[in-house]
C-alpha cells in the first residue's frame, strides 16, 4: 500500500469539517480547514499536506470550467421566465386532479435541463403553493413532491455533480446522465406516491397566506422556453449517436444563449449571464474546498480500510460505490461535495476490482442522493423556506427524501448486477 496519510488523519479531517459547517461557518474554508488539520493529524507534515491539497483542488478545476459555463444556461432558464413556463405549462397540461404529479414532474424536468437543484424547486414553490391552495394540499407533501422530482432530474442532469463523477472516472456526461434515466423514473414514481400521501394525511394545509406572487409576469411561449434546453440535450446526444463531440464547456453556455435569444432578450445578456455567474460562483468555490480534502482523503490509507472492511464482512467490491456516495453525501449534506469527494477518493479502487467507470459513476451519483439534505447544509433550509417550513416541520421529511434517493440508488445497484 502507497499512501501519505492515515484513516484516522483523513476521517478527523472531515469531522472537523462537518462540525465547522454544521457551526455556520462558510463550508469552503471548513473543507479546507479540515484538509489541512487531517493531513498534518494523518501524518503527512505540513509540506505534503499542503502540496497534496493544492494538486486535490487542481484536479477539480476541468470541472469548475464547465460548472462556470453551465451558468449561461441556469441564468437564461431563470430570469427570461423560461423555466417557470415550463413549469406552468406542464402543470397546466396535467390539471389540478394530477397536481402532485404535475409538481413533481415539472420540477424534474427543470432541474433535468441545467436548473440546480435548489433553484428548481424555489423556481416551482409559487406555482406549486397555488395549485395546493387550490386543491387543499398540505405543504410537506407539496414540498416533497418537489424535492422528490429534483432528486429526479438531478442524477440526469448536466449539473456540477454530474460533471463532477464523469470527470473523476473519465466518462462522457451524456452516457452517465443516461446511465441513470430508469433509477431516475423509479425515484419520480416513488416521490409521487408518497408525496400524495403527505398532502392529503398532512395537517400544514396551505393557506392564502403562504402564498406568492410569481417574480415573471410575463412569460416567454413554451416552444422559446423549451428551445435552449432542448438544444443542449442535443448537442450533448451528437456523441453517442453520431460520434460528433460536443463538450459541454460548449453545448451549456450555446444552450442559454439561444434560450436568451429565442425569448427575445437580447438585450439583457449580460445581464443574465452576470446572474447564472452569481448561482454557479458558490458550489465553483465549494468545489474547490472540497477538492483539498478529496485530495487528502485519496491519498490516505482509508480506500484501503474501506476495501479491506468489505472483504472481510464478505461484501461484493461494487457495494463501495453506492455506499460512499451516500456516505459522503451525508457528511457534507450535499450532493456535489459528496459526489466529488467519493468519485475522486474510490474511483481508482473501484476500477481496479473490475467494477465499470460508467456504472460507479452511476451508483454513488445516486447514492449521494440518499441523505444529502441535512440541516447543516443549506439545501435544507432553501427548500423549506420556499414554502414557508419550520425547521423542525422540515426535519421531517428527510426519511422520506431518503427513501426516495435509496430508490434510485438500489436500482441503479440493480442495473449493474443485471447489465454490468
Amino acid at each position: 500500500m502507497d499512501y501519505s496519510f492515515t484513516t484516522l488523519g483523513a476521517l478527523l479531517g472531515l469531522v472537523i469539517a462537518i462540525i465547522l459547517i454544521i457551526k455556520k461557518v462558510q463550508p469552503a474554508y471548513c473543507l479546507i480547514l479540515g484538509a489541512l488539520i487531517g493531513g498534518i493529524v494523518g501524518g503527512g507534515g505540513l509540506n505534503t499536506t499542503v502540496s497534496t491539497m493544492v494538486s486535490g483542488a487542481a484536479s477539480m478545476m476541468s470541472s469548475i470550467l464547465r460548472i462556470l459555463t453551465s451558468g449561461i444556461l441556469a441564468g437564461a432558464l431563470i430570469k427570461t421566465g423560461s423555466a417557470q413556463k415550463i413549469a406552468e405549462t406542464i402543470v397546466e397540461k396535467l390539471g389540478e386532479k394530477r397536481a402532485v404529479m404535475a409538481i413533481a414532474i415539472a420540477t424534474m424536468l427543470i432541474c433535468a435541463v441545467g436548473v440546480f437543484i435548489d433553484i428548481s424547486v424555489i423556481t416551482v414553490a409559487p406555482i406549486a403553493l397555488a395549485i395546493g391552495e387550490k386543491a387543499g394540499l398540505s405543504r410537506s407533501g407539496i414540498l416533497l413532491a418537489m424535492i422528490g422530482g429534483g432528486k429526479a432530474g438531478n442524477i440526469i442532469s448536466p449539473n456540477p455533480n454530474t460533471i463532477a463523477v464523469s470527470e473523476a472516472f473519465g466518462r462522457d456526461l451524456t452516457a452517465v446522465m443516461m446511465k441513470n434515466a430508469l433509477p431516475a423514473v423509479c425515484a419520480l414514481i416513488a416521490a409521487i406516491l408518497l408525496a400524495s400521501m403527505l398532502s392529503k394525511k398532512g395537517s400544514d394545509k396551505i393557506t392564502s397566506a403562504d402564498l406568492e406572487i410569481a417574480g415573471n409576469t410575463e412569460l416567454p411561449s413554451f416552444g422559446a422556453a423549451i428551445l435552449g434546453p432542448v438544444c443542449v440535450i442535443i448537442m450533448l446526444a451528437l456523441r453517442p449517436i453520431a460520434g460528433i463531440t460536443i463538450d459541454p464547456l460548449i453545448a451549456l453556455p450555446a444552450g442559454g444563449l439561444i434560450c436568451t435569444l429565442a425569448t427575445g432578450n437580447a438585450k439583457h445578456i449580460t445581464e443574465y449571464t452576470e446572474f447564472g455567474l452569481s448561482k454557479v460562483v458558490g458550489v465553483s468555490i465549494l468545489l474547490i474546498g472540497t477538492g483539498t480534502i478529496a485530495g487528502i482523503i485519496k491519498a490516505s490509507a482509508l480506500q484501503y480500510d474501506v476495501t479491506n472492511l468489505l472483504a472481510a464482512m464478505h461484501m461484493p467490491a461494487f457495494i463501495l460505490a453506492p455506499l460512499a456516495g451516500i456516505l459522503m453525501a451525508g457528511a457534507t449534506a450535499s450532493t456535489t461535495a459528496g459526489a466529488t469527494v467519493a468519485a475522486q477518493t474510490f474511483s481508482s479502487t473501484l476500477l481496479s476490482a473490475g467494477v465499470s467507470g460508467l456504472a460507479s459513476a452511476a451508483m454513488i451519483h445516486a447514492g449521494a442522493t440518499v441523505v444529502d439534505s441535512l440541516p447543516h447544509g443549506s439545501f435544507f433550509h432553501a427548500t423549506g423556506g420556499s414554502v414557508n417550513m419550520s425547521i423542525s416541520e422540515r426535519m421531517k421529511l428527510i426519511p422520506y427524501e431518503a427513501a426516495i434517493g435509496l430508490t434510485s440508488t438500489v436500482v441503479s445497484v440493480l442495473l449493474y448486477l443485471i447489465l454490468g
